[in-house]
């Protein structure tokens, strides 16, 4: 059976049982019990085949060493090695199997709630004071055992988190294939499946993946390896985790959510994906309004996000003096904090880097103090290097329009093509304007890009910025991808709206006039034909005719 095939089995499986076991309760509340609890198996494997590992010179398996006459000393052996590479430590009798087989024993020791809670909770304590305390810390605080959401009385309760483990018991995670992420995107299609269904609250947490590939293709551009990437509205990481696979490596991954249960959902997912604890840093508080200390200060090679559509912020005159807006000498209006986001990654981004990020259409036109950073970032700092239109109705929860802005430090990087004319603009005195809002496949409700929509997102852009092609500006493709010059946006007044540059007007056929008029006579004499032949018949049965 090939990879492909086990992913597609997995997470089949996997979403069945999710709705087979979740009854009455709404999907989204059933998101964090069954994600979370796929996670503590996944980390219950994990355990076991690294003490497996480290017991297999003496001759001893993990499920049987406490009963051993060391046990102990063999435990904080065990723990200590565990901590560092793995970042958390399960004793044996705390590894999801055993749970699972001591709920599913059939005699009235299988009330397993408290241990749960116990072994959740343990989980988190082995982190304390070592260098994964932050990134185990309350990771499974959404898992409310006591909730009346799993059943009216303890024991209903206990039924169904039995029935939960027990499912998840009999399936092969493959954990020991090294070379396979299989459970991995298996969670991350769990989380997509979930976000389909939860309306407007899912794009808080998830981006469509085809957006995803795009924004991950456009920052990967010209590289094989990252040195860093970053997402300040990260949601459950999925952005952040597409980008590691456009490239051979990325050194490290820092993202920031503001959402407590979001932000738990992406610490489990980048653990799963096999994200060492030591590569990944994320935050939990608001990006504009706290940014996290151990981010401010660097600054990232690849910027992807997918920040919230217009929302509120405090736009306080304090931010003024904060070095992240100060030089534009305005703030994003209040009620739209769309620029607010891009001023916060253009401040993080490297000089070298690339950031792309999805945004309302309304930044590509709105005026007052978003034309005025608007314009700074393309007059003062000429770092916009590419406007795509997207399709509407593409995210979860939202049907309008949007559009992906792509921006970078050091323009110059770009081939100044072949031209030698002094007359001729240089790559670094234009902006490439994409319309792909057309290009998409409806499914159901939804909009849908195929791969075949992104591949010619990504082709214009990469023929854009290839140091072989010698278009520098005008047409790139009729209908669909234009080069402008910096002077064609100032004459325009930084008004960046896309059909300003890429003329997508359909030329009706022409009428031919006689042909019309001839047809006309033609239905002419077709009706007084008819009109005779039905007074012809009123005539006949006596009655008046109708005209």
């Amino acid at each position: 059976m090939s990879e492909e095939q086990k992913q597609q089995i997995l997470k089949q499986t996997l979403w069945n049982i999710a709705n087979d076991l979740r009854g009455n309760m709404d999907a989204d509340d059933f998101r964090d019990y069954i994600l979370g609890f796929i996670f503590y198996k996944y980390l219950s494997r994990k355990m076991k085949n690294y003490a497996n590992v480290i017991l297999d010179p003496d001759g001893l398996s993990y499920q049987t060493v406490e009963n051993h006459e060391k046990a102990a000393e063999l435990l904080e052996a065990i723990r200590f090695e565990a901590l560092d590479k793995l970042g958390y430590f399960l004793k044996p009798s705390e590894l999801f199997s055993e749970l699972a087989k001591r709920g599913n024993s059939g005699n009235k020791n299988n009330f397993i709630l408290g241990d749960l809670a116990n072994v959740l909770n343990s989980i988190e304590q082995s982190t304390m004071g070592s260098e994964s305390e932050d990134d185990f810390g309350n990771l499974f605080e959404d898992l409310d055992l006591t909730s009346s959401k799993l059943g009216k009385t303890e024991d209903a309760k206990n039924e169904l988190i039995v029935k939960v483990l027990t499912h998840l018991e009999g399936i092969d995670f493959d954990v020991e294939n090294t070379e396979s992420d299989i459970l991995g995107d298996a969670y991350e299609y769990l989380i997509g499946q979930f976000a389909s269904g939860a309306g407007k609250k899912a794009g808080e947490f998830y981006t469509p993946q085809q957006v995803s590939k795009i924004l991950a293709k456009l920052v990967t551009t010209n590289k094989t390896k990252l040195k860093s990437v970053y997402d300040p509205t990260c949601g459950s990481g999925s952005l952040l985790l597409r980008v590691s696979k456009e490239v051979q490596e990325v050194g490290e991954f820092f993202g920031q959510e503001s959402n407590p249960t979001t932000y738990n959902l992406c610490r489990m997912n980048m653990i799963m994906h096999n994200v060492h604890y030591k590569q990944f840093d994320i935050y939990n508080e608001d990006t504009l309004v706290n940014p996290s200390p151990n981010h401010i200060d660097k600054r990232f090679e690849a910027i992807v996000a997918n920040p919230p559509f217009s929302a509120n912020w405090s736009a306080s005159p304090l931010f003024m003096s904060d070095d992240r807006f100060s030089a534009y000498g305005k703030l994003a209006p209040k009620s739209k904090a769309d620029f607010a986001f891009v001023q916060h990654m253009v401040h993080q981004l490297d000089d070298n880097g690339t950031m792309a990020c999805v945004l309302p259409h309304g930044v590509l036109f709105r005026g007052a103090a978003e034309g005025h950073i608007r314009k700074f970032l393309i007059a003062d700092k000429n770092y916009l290097d590419a406007v795509i239109g997207l399709p509407a109705n593409i995210f979860y929860g939202t049907s309008i329009p949007t559009c992906i802005l792509v921006l970078k430090k050091n323009r110059s990087c770009h081939s100044e093509g072949s031209m030698t004319e002094e007359s001729q603009p240089k790559r670094s005195e234009s902006i490439l304007f994409i319309d792909a809002s057309q290009h998409f496949e409806k499914v159901k409700t939804q909009n849908v890009l195929l791969e075949e929509h992104l591949d010619k997102i990504i082709n214009t852009y990469r023929t854009y910025s290839s140091p072989l092609e010698g278009r520098l500006s005008g047409v790139l493709e009729d209908k669909y991808a234009y080069i402008a010059t910096l002077n064609e946006v100032k004459e325009n007044d930084y008004n960046l709206n896309i059909p300003r540059y890429v003329d997508t007007f359909e030329e009706e056929e022409p009428i031919d006039l006689a042909a019309v008029s001839k047809d006309l006579k033609a239905l002419e004499t077709d009706i007084k034909k008819t009109d005779t032949t039905i007074a012809d018949f009123c005539k006949q049965l006596n009655i008046e005719t109708p005209f």
